[in-house]
């Protein structure tokens, strides 16, 4: 599962990391949600011999992704993450895995440690020696009743690495640099052929940080989430009730 990321590189950092021409400025966001736009880089068209242009381009997209064939989005769940082990052949994922493969930019991502079924201690995630990594997407082009047409993304998860289990049981895949022009080649290449990229990424890959529940609420969002933090167990408090009122109706804290 992967539902709150980050990406705080400048525009430069993020152009050199995925291979694309000059971004439009942009600032650092420290609390990335489903529905708002993302960044990711798809395979471009096949510059000629000796040019000197990316061979990749960006684009915006809305985190959560809408096949094609939906009719109303309102009945529809948000599609933020995909499955990769059955992403192939599933009816929403199928086609962008065959045609819209994509990189998405971060420099880490939040999860949190389950407690007794609600979220307990969120964890800020990241490459334990920096910089960026690029999570494995999927793009695709929905067609809205009237007619406008919106990008939309999700982010491939796999089974979470040793160092990641003891959080939550999934983790976005990790495409590393020498493996970007395979895994955005849709041209020539199927999804069968670039199945094994979608492996957890090493246990000593990334490094987990105990953080503070501001991250919980997508207004927070600044510097101060990714600080060191521990969140205490959730201490049950009564309301001063009347007499004669529900013991029951009580509020955490």
């Amino acid at each position: 599962m992967c539902g709150r990321f980050a990406l705080t590189a400048t525009p430069e950092q993020t152009a050199d990391f995925l291979g694309v021409a000059g971004l439009d400025e942009f600032p650092a966001r420290y609390n990335i949600a489903p529905t708002q736009p993302i960044l990711m880089a798809l395979a471009g068209v096949p510059q000629a011999q000796g040019s000197n242009l990316p061979n990749r381009q960006s684009i915006l997209v809305r985190w959560g992704l809408i096949p094609t064939w939906v009719k109303d989005t309102r009945e529809f769940p948000l599609l933020i993450n995909a499955r990769s082990e059955g992403a192939a052949e599933k009816a929403s994922f199928r086609a962008a895995m065959r045609h819209r493969r994509a990189l998405v930019p971060a420099s880490g991502f939040y999860e949190w440690q389950q407690a007794g079924g609600k979220k307990g201690q969120p964890y800020w995630i990241r490459p334990k020696h920096g910089g960026l990594v690029a999570f494995a997407g999927l793009i695709e082009t929905y067609a809205e009743p009237g007619g406008s047409e919106m990008d939309t993304g999700a982010i491939l998860t796999v089974g979470a690495n040793a160092g990641i289990a003891h959080i939550h049981d999934r983790m976005p895949v990790v495409i590393h640099p020498r493996d970007f022009t395979r895994w955005l080649d849709c041209r020539t290449l199927e999804p069968r052929d670039v199945a094994d990229l979608l492996q957890p990424a090493r246990p000593d890959f990334f490094e987990a940080i105990p953080v503070s529940d501001l991250v919980n609420k997508v207004v927070n969002t600044g510097p101060r989430i990714q600080e060191r933090g521990i969140v205490g167990p959730l201490i049950e408090k009564a309301k001063r009730q009347k007499s004669g009122a529900d013991d029951s109706q009580m509020t955490l804290f």
